[in-house]
């Protein structure tokens, strides 16, 4: 993954341009904007969010006014407008999810992380958000780790302790594997 800031220069590698090319050839020629979501998808895993210059260059690539793209990435909570966590903890916060206590694992990851919603933690590990409906209304609270969507259901505080505990321990792991 590629590190960006909000104003570095954007080039897009030919191997990315690749990719967007192989994509547009799966619409009609002058319906280029329909390719705009799985282009979206490819830069976020490319550089890890969704930018400000990353929509201008994608507005350019598709030949799109700007505020054509910055519509559909600020319409979707899939994508990140500004750099997340390494994990982002996503919490579903609709109502069959909220009456089974979506609200309270949000408070409590909120404590137990020490960052409000949208926030990084100090070591870049984590970020979190509520979300709209996961899909597993009957297995509510239910959270998603992004970018790879890994579901965790019926949450508890206990449960979630233990899954950032047990992440930030794979992380410490992984760095001791590359030293």
């Amino acid at each position: 993954m590629l590190k960006i800031s909000e104003t570095d220069e954007i080039i897009f590698t030919p191997e990315l341009l690749v990719k967007f090319n192989e994509i547009l050839l799966r619409y009609p020629e002058d319906r280029q904007k329909s390719a705009l979501l799985p282009i979206l998808h490819l830069v976020q895993a490319e550089y890890g969010w969704v930018s400000s210059p990353l929509m201008d260059k994608v507005a350019d690539f598709l030949q799109l006014k700007p505020i054509e793209v910055y519509e559909v990435a600020t319409f979707y909570s899939m994508f990140f407008l500004k750099p997340p966590g390494k994990y982002m903890l996503e919490v579903c916060r609709t109502g069959p999810c909220c009456l089974v206590g979506a609200e309270k694992i949000m408070k409590h990851i909120e404590e137990k992380l020490n960052v409000k919603e949208g926030e990084v933690t100090a070591d870049g590990l984590f970020s979190w958000r509520g979300v709209e409906c996961l899909a597993a209304c009957g297995m509510g609270p239910v959270l998603q780790i992004a970018p790879e969507y890994t579901f965790y259901e019926n949450l508890t505080a206990a449960s979630v302790d233990e899954l950032i505990d047990r992440l930030r321990l794979t992380t410490a792991e992984k760095a001791q594997i590359i030293l």
